[in-house]
């Protein structure tokens, strides 16, 4: 039984110190995080984040656009306010205050939020920002009557009618100033002026004088810049300067631009409200910081014991779940070898992986010890038969009953032979086993190898009545260890010359590319059962239980030549049809990285 596990290794204690430190981290995280948010939310309510407070500053520009002064801007600030939960407060350009919502005298925030001037920022066009540029909802002399409001709205939904009827996608847009305008994806349609698009920047009754107004200011701001004036220069309803000189088109588009918007700008200031600087904050202190109460403290601190509880309780009922198939895997390997007990499968993690693997290790030495007990009987049974022959013929023939005649010493001679191979392929195997098998690898032709195997065999097969012939592609060669190769060739020839009855056929023969040689051994024998076609490379397997030991050989051969062509770093299949015979295939690499005398 093995040694208790000291508490301090003990994987359920580590387990939960982990837990415990990373619920302490997290606690502390959370803690820093909690803190640091709320500063940053309060900063926010400060005014220093302008997108957050981008709806105050669009409404407060609008009404800039649309009236005179601030006189009336009190009820939109209390409005804003209650909304938002801010003090908001607009000071002029020279530094007094026109309005706030608030009557607080806390001191303003070190900075504006914006600057709130609809001459020059556009807060209407794309929510949310602040472009340069004048506001379109500061309309000033150009407003439509309703009269004319109504005529464009008629006119737009014609234009968008007969876009539809060309299958042009549009809509009808009002402006603020009461125009309407066709807008469309398909901008090349309106491009090329389908359905009277280029007459819808015509300036109605009303809004021909001031652009007439507009048109001269831009001419006078281009001659002051002594820029020539073409006398066809006009501006459209849509603000756009039409007319160019071809003597100076880049100056004039220039130049022109800046006066049109100087005078647009002149144009429209005695509508607008003066330009103004937005402050937005709570209305605390400035001095005022997030900091923790008494309360606060024991929250945290109740928070984090409740934690800590949680992580502990949770951590021990898993870490119990983690720990018992351990402790079920540590009883069963502490139980007696010889019963090869096999461990509970009780989950599919981890764990449960290492209880398979090892009852997968208990199956295969189980395997083993019975291939072992199997072997050693096997070896036993044949090293008793002809031991008993030997001791047999010896005692009768010292006892007298028979004379030690040439037959009977021969018949000695053929079991101490038969003992010697028996031993010799034992030695083979063990020495496989254990990895001493030494190997000489070394150039030769494949050809020539099979050429010597058949010369050695051609005498007993032809006693056998057996035809023995060889196809052998020519100068194939292979670096490996010819007497080993011979000795499996010898016995992959033995076994076709035992199982093929008389009359019958055994070809050898080799064929290779660049990388590998293979090398068959065909027979027109019995062949072999197709259900013990996958034991004859075991040791000690023999098809034939009945037949004789002396003929049979030993069922060590086939497992010997699998061993040698394995240490050749090649493979060994066998293929056999019953009735008509068997195909022994070897694939070796043609150029083996075994060292010569190197070890298997």
């Amino acid at each position: 039984m093995a040694a208790p596990i000291p508490l301090r290794r003990s994987l359920l204690v580590r387990l939960l110190a982990a837990s415990c430190l990373i619920a302490a981290c997290a606690i502390a995280a959370t803690a820093w995080l909690t803190t640091s948010t709320t500063s940053q939310a309060l900063a926010r309510k400060q005014g220093q984040t302008l997108a957050a407070d981008a709806d105050i500053l669009t409404q407060l520009s609008g009404y800039a656009a649309t009236h005179t002064d601030w006189s009336g801007i009190g009820p939109l600030l209390q409005q804003l306010a209650s909304g938002s939960g801010m003090r908001i407060t607009l000071v002029g350009s020279d530094g007094t205050r026109i309005a706030s919502s608030s009557t607080s005298t806390a001191g303003l925030p070190t900075m504006a939020m914006a600057g709130v001037d609809p001459l020059h920022f556009d807060t209407y066009t794309e929510p949310g920002a602040q472009r340069p540029g004048i506001d379109p909802r500061l309309v000033g002399p150009y407003r439509l009557t309703a009269e004319e409001s109504e005529q464009q709205r008629s006119t737009a939904d014609r234009r968008v009618t007969c876009l539809a009827n060309r299958g042009v996608r549009a809509k009808a847009v009002k402006l603020p100033s009461g125009r309407y305008t066709v807008t469309s994806s398909d901008r090349e349609a309106l491009m090329l002026g389908y359905c009277g698009m280029f007459d819808e920047g015509d300036a109605t009754a009303g809004e021909q004088p001031p652009l007439d107004e507009l048109t001269s200011a831009t001419a006078a701001c281009l001659e002051r810049a002594g820029v020539h004036v073409p006398p066809y220069l006009t501006v459209t309803a849509q603000f756009a300067l039409m007319g160019a000189d071809l003597r100076q088109p880049d100056q004039l588009a220039t130049q022109g631009d800046q006066c049109l918007m100087q005078a647009r700008r002149a144009q429209l200031q005695p509508y607008a409200a003066p330009a103004a600087q937005l402050y937005v904050d709570t209305g605390a202190p400035d001095g005022w910081r997030f900091e923790m109460t008494a309360d606060n403290y024991a929250k945290v601190a109740w928070t984090a014991t409740l934690v800590l509880l949680v992580t502990l309780a949770v951590s021990a009922l898993v870490g119990r779940r983690l720990v018992r198939p351990l402790r079920a895997l540590i009883h069963t390997a502490g139980q007696d070898p010889d019963d090869f007990a096999l461990a509970p499968v009780t989950t599919r993690d981890e764990t449960g992986y290492l209880a398979v693997a090892f009852n997968h290790l208990t199956e295969r030495r189980r395997q083993t010890d019975e291939q072992r007990k199997a072997m050693v009987a096997d070896i036993a049974h044949e090293l008793r038969t002809p031991l008993t022959n030997i001791r047999g013929w010896l005692e009768v023939t010292r006892d007298g009953l028979v004379e030690p005649t040439p037959e009977l010493i021969g018949s000695l001679h053929d079991e101490a032979l038969v003992l010697q191979r028996v031993i010799e392929d034992l030695q083979d195997l063990a020495s496989a086993d254990a990895g001493t098998l030494r190997l000489h690898p070394a150039p030769l032709d494949t050809g020539d190898l099979l050429r010597q195997v058949t010369a050695a065999h051609r005498a007993e097969a032809t006693a056998n009545g057996l035809d023995i012939s060889l196809d052998a592609t020519p100068h194939l060669d292979l670096v490996a260890d010819s007497d080993r190769l011979r000795q499996v060739l010898g016995n992959l020839v033995s076994n076709a010359v035992r199982h093929t009855p008389p009359g019958g056929h055994i070809t050898l023969a080799c064929r290779g590319d660049r990388d590998t040689v293979e090398i068959t051994v065909v027979d027109t024998g019995t062949g072999i059962d197709p259900d013990d076609l996958v034991h004859v490379f075991d040791r000690f397997w023999r098809a034939e239980k009945s037949r004789s030991r002396r003929t049979g050989g030993s069922g060590l051969g086939l497992a010997i030549a699998r061993q040698l062509v394995h240490a050749h770093g090649g493979t060994i299949d066998a293929a056999s049809t019953l009735g008509e015979g068997t195909t022994m295939t070897l694939r070796l690499p043609r150029h083996s990285g075994q060292a010569p005398g190197g070890l298997v």
